[in-house]
């Protein structure tokens, strides 16, 4: 059994010997040339090895320009910016939004308020919650962790929401139902594909991954 194997393979190594041979051509010598094609027909010959790395130190980054904001804020902001920039590969809406860019002016970063949120960055299906939320009746109660005080009276924050904002929530016409964001931002997404409770970090409502 092993000799007749054994003389199958040298048949067809013979015949694979003679197809390639059947390929070449005979030059002026007389000696047989062996040409191998690719079988797309290309005759060039393949490189030996990969073609030298050319870099252009002249040529510009393929990078987001910087907003009008940006340039022109202070060195002291690069933290901000640089921690901003991953926010933004999701949340472009918020780069210019006056909430985050102020913020961002004074080095505060969206992951000082929401935290790092690694496993809401790196979530592709976008269903995994930011480290933290602020339901309504908490966002004044975290902004005064850094602004401990408000120096406009009721009657002006009144004022102000029935001339600028009134139209967006006619309801809310007293202080008790008025947060910072009404006046200060609009720190929210207006379409949302995703929605958490904001207390407990629950999927509410998700049209990723059906």
């Amino acid at each position: 059994m092993n000799q007749r194997i054994f003389s199958v393979l040298v048949a067809l190594a013979g015949l694979t010997a003679a197809a390639l041979l059947s390929c070449g051509r005979t030059d002026d010598s007389g000696i047989h040339v062996v040409k191998i094609t690719s079988p797309v027909g290309d005759e060039a010959e393949e490189p030996t090895a990969p073609p030298p790395l050319v870099i252009d130190k002249d040529a510009p980054l393929l990078l987001d320009e910087p907003t009008e904001s940006e340039k022109h804020a202070p060195a002291a902001t690069t933290r901000a910016l640089t921690d901003n920039a991953a926010c933004f590969v999701c949340h472009a809406n918020y780069r210019e939004e006056p909430l985050a860019s102020r913020h961002a002016a004074a080095n505060v970063a969206c992951v000082d308020c929401h935290g790092p949120s690694y496993a809401h960055r790196n979530d592709e299906n976008n269903t995994t919650p930011p480290d933290v939320m602020y339901p309504a009746d908490e966002i004044d109660q975290a902004c005064r962790k850094c602004h401990a005080s408000h120096d406009v009276p009721a009657a002006k924050v009144i004022a102000c929401w029935q001339s600028a904002r009134r139209e967006a929530d006619p309801d809310k016409t007293n202080t008790e139902t008025i947060v910072c964001t009404d006046c200060h931002g609009n720190h929210r997404l207006r379409l949302r594909s995703v929605r958490w409770d904001k207390k407990t970090g629950k999927l509410l409502r998700s049209s990723k991954g059906r």
